[in-house]
Parts: structure tokens; C-alpha cells; sequence
């Protein structure tokens, strides 16, 4: 199946060894989803990094945060008969569920949007606090009026909530407030208010009833917010029939607001699609697209911590340009070039 998208040629752009480990006693597993943004003339990516220490053969490690943000490593042996491994991402012991590794989030930057370094002086962003104790999880960055506000997973054995930070220089951060309980994730702010509101994609879940669809809601203060509506649904038989997430902050185009989102079938294949919402009113679907925008071909999408996956939370706009910054295979970062027009004729294709 042919894409729409122009992968750079240089991908994958960051590999886990690029990226120095927060301790000496941890190694970067892998890298996902990075949330992007302009600040200083340069583009920056918000990378989640993902890490644990070195695997002994025979055992599983749990990384978590303690009450003191202290981080405690707990050993257990792949033969304990409490231990269900099914998901080399996420395991079941005695009852509770663990991630086997514990994510945070590094700043790196680029004049050129293709070579991405860290710079001196902006640190990493690390969990804090009881409901972020697994580590937090693919941010969305966007920035309204002065202010950049971060969306992320909160992940915690409470569960998976969206917590909210902001930033006005990247040095200094809000403490965290989660502004939509377990279980929900996936949240990407409209880029600007609509009548004075905050407007949100999310996505909340439900194992008993319903499916992993994408919400829209709004704020009047970013913090409280409410007017839940359902607004795009998974599809049977089709390249997103088990779940649909959003990207990274809809784009204000002159036919509506264009949102890139990630859909997964049921073999777990995850691709990207778009949607188009009205611009007065984002509860109205306007279009969207039948065939996904890209779908995991290269061998770095294919093959990796979980293979056939493209995942983006984040982009760049520049006139028609839309460059997208996507996690592939779960391990890697990488980059593609689309063309808006493009997109939104394919959205618009059944109207």
C-alpha cells in the first residue's frame, strides 16, 4: 500500500545510543514519540526515553519511582508462577500490573530539523509524585499565547492519566496536575482557544464497554475540563478497527482543522490516518481518510523493540510542509515530509 509520505533520508534520525542514560547503573532501552516544537529559532524534540538496567538472564526488572522520586528496581525471576510475561512492554505480577521500563523526557534541538542534539542547560523532565511513579510518557507540546503547555501519559499503578505542565522557557516547569484520571491518554490541545475556550483531543478506554475512541472536550482554565463528546470511532475490518488516538495538535487549516491520528488493526499493525473537524465547531467530522497517510514499510518501522509500528505526537507546519517526527518500531526515532494539500484531499475524498 502506497503512502503520502517522504521519509528523510537519514532516518532513523536518533537511535537509543544516542542518548546518554539518566544514571550509570540504567541503559537506554529504547526511544519513542517525541512531542515537537519551535523555540529559539531551532527545532526541539521532546524524546520519551525509555530505560532500565542491564537484563539478567533468567529475570524481569520492574523500574518505579518512590514517594521521594527516588528511583527502586524490583528483580523477578521469569519462572515465579505470579509472573504473567505475555507483553514484553507491560507484565502482571501478583496481581499488579508493571511496565519493564520507566520512561522520562529529553530535550534535544536542531538548526536544520534533521541533527538533533541536547543542549547544556535544559534537563531532562522526570515523573513526580505518586501518579507518575512508572514514569511519564509521549508529551504533545503546543503553545498558546506565551505559554507551552505539555500533554502526556501519567503512568502509575493507579493506572494512565493525562497530566498537564507548562513552560515559558523550558527551564522552569508547573508542577504536574492530571487533568484526566485513568484511564485516558493520548491528549493533544487545539493550537488556539475557540471562543475563549481550550479545546482537546483525548482518549479515554474501557475494557467492559465502548473501545479506545478519540474524545474531544474543553476548558475554560486548561486545568478542569468537561463537555466530553465521542467523535471518531474505530472501524471494523479496516487498517484502524481495535484503536484511533490523536497526534500531536490539530492544524488551523482554511478547510478545517486537520488532525493527524494513529490507528492499530488486529494484528497490532499501527499506521497514520487524518480527520478533519470543523473550525467553529471541532464536534463536527467533516471527512476523513479511508486508506492511512502511512503505513510501516521501511525496515526500521518494521523491525525494533515492537515492529511495525509508525506513532507520531508531534510536527512541524510550514506553509503546505508538514514535517511529522514519529516513533518507529517502538525504538526508534525517525521523520517524513507531507504535503497538507495532500492530506486533506484525501480526507475529503468521500464528501
Amino acid at each position: 500500500m502506497k503512502d503520502l509520505a517522504h521519509r528523510f533520508e537519514s532516518n532513523p534520525i536518533l537511535l537509543p545510543r544516542d542518548i546518554t542514560p539518566s544514571e550509570k547503573s540504567l541503559q537506554v532501552i529504547y526511544l519513542l514519540n517525541p512531542g515537537v516544537f519551535r523555540f529559539k529559532g531551532k527545532t526541539w524534540l521532546l524524546v520519551r526515553v525509555a530505560e532500565n538496567i542491564a537484563q539478567k538472564e533468567g529475570f524481569v526488572f520492574f523500574p518505579t519511582m518512590n514517594a521521594s522520586g527516588k528511583l527502586e528496581i524490583a528483580a523477578v525471576a521469569l519462572n515465579d508462577p505470579e509472573l504473567i510475561a505475555t507483553d514484553a512492554r507491560v507484565m502482571n505480577y501478583r496481581g499488579l500490573d508493571y511496565l519493564t521500563t520507566i520512561s522520562h523526557l529529553r530535550l534535544l534541538s536542531s538548526n536544520d530539523g534533521i541533527n538533533f542534539t541536547e543542549e547544556e542547560g535544559y534537563p531532562g523532565i522526570f515523573g513526580m509524585g505518586e501518579l507518575e511513579r512508572f514514569g511519564i510518557e509521549d508529551c504533545r507540546v503546543v503553545k498558546i499565547d506565551e505559554t507551552f503547555y505539555l500533554t502526556y501519559t501519567a503512568v502509575s499503578p493507579s493506572g494512565v492519566g493525562v497530566g498537564l505542565r507548562t513552560t515559558k522557557d523550558w527551564k522552569n516547569f508547573s508542577l504536574p496536575v492530571m487533568i484526566l484520571p485513568p484511564h485516558n491518554k493520548d491528549c493533544a490541545l487545539f493550537e488556539e482557544k475557540i471562543d475563549g475556550k481550550f479545546f482537546a483531543l483525548h482518549r479515554p478506554s474501557s475494557k467492559e464497554i465502548g473501545g479506545n475512541f478519540i474524545w474531544l472536550c474543553d476548558s475554560v482554565d486548561g486545568e478542569s475540563w468537561g463537555n466530553h463528546k465521542c467523535i471518531v470511532k474505530t472501524r471494523p475490518g479496516m487498517w484502524d478497527s481495535a484503536r484511533v488516538g490523536a497526534g500531536a495538535a490539530p492544524i488551523r487549516t482554511e478547510k478545517g482543522w486537520l488532525a493527524i491520528y494513529h490507528g492499530a488493526d488486529q494484528s497490532q499493525r499501527y499506521c497514520l490516518g487524518a480527520f478533519l473537524l470543523d473550525l467553529d465547531n471541532p464536534a463536527i467530522v467533516l471527512g476523513r481518510t479511508i486508506d492511512p497517510i502511512m503505513v510501516p514499510t521501511e525496515p526500521y518501522e518494521l523491525s525494533g523493540f515492537f515492529g511495525r509500528v509508525v506513532f507520531t505526537n508531534g510536527h512541524v507546519v510550514n506553509g503546505d510542509k508538514l514535517t511529522i517526527y514519529y516513533g518507529a518500531a517502538d525504538e526508534f526515532i525517525c521523520a517524513a515530509v507531507f504535503s497538507i494539500a495532500e492530506i486533506l484531499d484525501a480526507t475529503l475524498a468521500t464528501r
